[in-house]
């Protein structure tokens, strides 16, 4: 199984946890000795207080032992939900649902998950591990609905800040309708524009200034901030703004405040570098006979706010983790929370989201689906941040858990439908590997182990 340095990362995390909780017994072991010299230099008989002396034998305390046999069961655990996913991307493979697939999934601090299945490419059959690269299309507005996030909370922009004021070629019905549409209009898709507007002089590889001008030729379908209407050139605009502010284009700004701390370091956004990766999945189209393998595009790579970025399994653990708050350092997680703030609710039920199991309502934040659904059991209200992806063929998903501290990533290289459902399915996974027996896992852990090697 692929990912041992992050087995390793996790164990330290573990320990460092462990160690934690130990440096507090002996704090409070410490405590507890001062109060007895105090009542002794106080006069008060030595009878009063009775004490052991600590252990120096060498021996663990008994916390550490609970702890330790605590990493084992999570090892476990670990084990389990490898073997459980990869039984489950097998049989998808075996059916021909996909081609290849890239997952990874988080809790807490530690990555649970960060592996490949299936194929790169169907022609060479060279398979899909945890460095393989995807192209993650639309997950991309999740990166800059954060960096715009931080630049607001830097101060170096206001979700209020007007387009028109950083475009001045930008139109949108008339001038008083235009002078109102915002930063934070672009990033929740509530401009007014119809759906999808100019989408195809993104395909066509139109520069973004170029693209702000042709706005002026469709009239608006609301007032700003009215309706919910999906954008890929109107959502690209904020890289625009964002680069006047501070001077860099988004890719830098994403290299600098992000890939780099994270240790993201296979991420790319431009087209030249994906082509000169060799660790690269490529597209696949259904035809009569099956898939079949497809070449990569440059489309989307002037739009990088909206879709130009590609990553790996492990890369996209690591930025989970970070979404999550476990990279204080990088970006504070009240910071991060202003992305996922709902702003306009996904009315309907003809999204593939609106069918999840327990669903209540769909809303979009900064970048981000904000969905609200009810637990099977018990029915509490609970969260998911979420966004589907869609570029050259790939179809990419991912879902953080917020009260759960979970998430996952799925990373395909064909338009499959199991896209629509692989996040709740993997979701029901997890947490039955997590409600098992100590006996069940030891089982599960021993035939996990075998298939690992």
């Amino acid at each position: 199984m692929y990912g041992y340095e992050f087995r390793n990362s996790d164990l330290t995390a573990y320990i460092r946890r462990v160690m934690h909780r130990i440096r507090l017994i002996a704090a409070l072991s410490v405590l507890t000795a001062s109060f007895l010299v105090l009542a002794l230099c106080a006069g008060h008989p030595a009878t009063t207080a009775k004490t052991e002396a600590p252990q120096t034998s060498g021996s663990f305390p008994e916390k550490a032992r609970f702890d330790l046999d605590g990493y084992s069961r999570y090892r476990q655990q670990q084990l389990a939900l490898a073997g459980a996913v990869k039984a489950y991307f097998e049989k998808a493979l075996a059916s021909g649902e996909i081609v290849g697939a890239g997952v990874s999934i988080v809790q807490g601090d530690s990555i649970l998950l960060s592996d490949g299945y299936g194929a790169k490419s169907r022609k060479t059959g060279d398979r899909v591990d945890g460095e393989t690269l995807f192209r993650l299309g639309s997950l991309s507005k999740g990166f800059t609905g954060i960096l715009a996030a931080g630049l607001v909370q830097e101060g170096k922009m206001s979700w209020n800040d007007r387009v028109v004021d950083f475009l001045p070629e930008f139109r949108l019905g008339n001038t008083a309708n235009t002078r109102q549409i915002t930063l934070a209009h672009l990033l929740s898709h509530t401009t007014g524009a119809p759906y999808h507007s100019f989408t195809n002089l993104i395909e066509a590889g139109r520069s973004l200034p170029d693209i702000a001008g042709h706005f002026r030729e469709v009239n608006p379908v609301s007032t700003p901030g009215a309706v919910y209407s999906y954008q890929n050139a109107m959502f690209a605009l904020s890289s625009e703004m964002m680069l006047q502010v501070t001077g860099e284009p988004i890719e830098c700004l994403l290299e600098e405040r992000f890939l780099k701390p994270l240790g993201m370091c296979s991420t790319t956004m431009d087209y030249t570098a994906l082509k000169q990766q060799q660790n690269v999945a490529l597209p696949h189209v259904r035809g009569r006979g099956g898939w079949r393998t497809g070449k990569l595009s440059d489309s989307y790579f002037n739009a990088i706010a909206a879709g130009g970025i590609n990553a790996s399994p492990v890369d996209m653990a690591r930025w989970m983790r970070f979404l999550l708050g476990h990279n204080p350092e990088v970006m504070g997680k009240q910071s991060l929370e202003w992305a996922f703030r709902p702003v306009v609710e996904i009315k309907g039920r003809a999204k593939y989201y609106h069918r999840w199991p327990g669903h209540i309502a769909s809303y979009y934040g900064y970048g981000w689906r904000i969905h609200q659904y009810a637990e099977e059991k018990g029915g509490n209200r609970k969260t998911i941040w979420h966004h589907g992806g869609s570029v050259n063929n790939f179809r990419n998903e991912i879902a953080l858990f917020p009260e759960s501290d979970l998430g996952i990533c799925v990373l395909l290289n064909s338009n499959s439908t199991l896209a629509k459902r692989v996040i709740p399915e993997l979701y029901e996974i997890v947490q039955s590997v997590y409600k098992q027996t100590p006996e069940h896992l030891a089982l599960n852990s021993l035939s996990g182990a075998s298939e690992a090697r």
